[in-house]
């Protein structure tokens, strides 16, 4: 006896409609691929780049002090002036100022308002806690707390991050008369902080890890 097999045959394209599917389909994968790339990159970059924009504060309402300050202390730099600015940094040889400047050419921007005044109560409790309000989120986290009853002085800094990645820190000092906000953004190198004050308008400070503050003495 003969067994007969029935053949089928799978239905068939055009070879134009063929080669247009084709190219649908190839699309497609790009694209998907393109997607999962980006969102690969972005799991990686979002946590960096959230903190560094976090670490970007609100200070333009300080400026009003301007006029009651006998000097002022306002930089603005980022992007490509940051960099221009940290071409002025002069190493003379010197492999401290160097790393000095290899980060501030990381760094996304430097923020500061410096008000000096020549008598007291030239500015207000709110105008400082306008600016502790933002370094009060989840965030945020405290590494120096100066207080100095007999001086009245208060010395705070604040950092985003972790101390092994911080992606922003800010300095903020009340003196009777004197206000400073120091905002720098973007990856902080904490054993060459002490190194990046004096530059570009940034305080002298010392801070070691674990939230050690050197050269301010204690509270009193």
């Amino acid at each position: 006896m003969k067994v007969k097999f029935m053949k089928f045959r799978l239905p068939s394209f055009p070879r134009k409609r063929e080669s247009n599917w084709l190219q649908m389909m190839n699309a497609e994968l790009v694209n998907i691929a393109l997607g999962l790339l980006a969102a690969l990159l972005a799991l990686g970059l979002a946590p960096a780049a959230r903190a560094q924009e976090t670490a970007r504060l609100k200070l333009d309402h300080l400026s009003k002090l301007a006029d009651k300050a006998d000097e002022v202390t306002d930089v603005n730099l980022d992007g490509a002036m940051l960099k221009f600015a940290a071409k002025f940094i002069n190493d003379d040889d010197d492999p401290e100022e160097r790393k000095v400047q290899d980060m501030v050419k990381k760094l996304k921007g430097i923020y500061i308002k410096s008000f000096e005044f020549d008598k007291e109560g030239q500015y207000s409790d709110a105008d400082v806690e306008s600016v502790r309000e933002q370094l009060r989120g989840p965030s945020w986290q405290k590494m120096v707390n100066v207080r100095s009853k007999r001086d009245k002085e208060n010395t705070e800094i604040y950092f985003v991050g972790d101390e092994e990645h911080m992606q922003g820190l800010v300095i903020l000092a009340a003196e009777p008369k004197e206000l400073t906000v120091v905002d720098i953004v973007g990856p902080i190198d904490l054993d060459m902080l002490s190194e990046l004050g004096g530059h570009m308008g940034i305080p002298p400070v010392e801070v070691k890890k674990g939230g050690k503050e050197a050269g301010n003495g204690n509270s009193k």
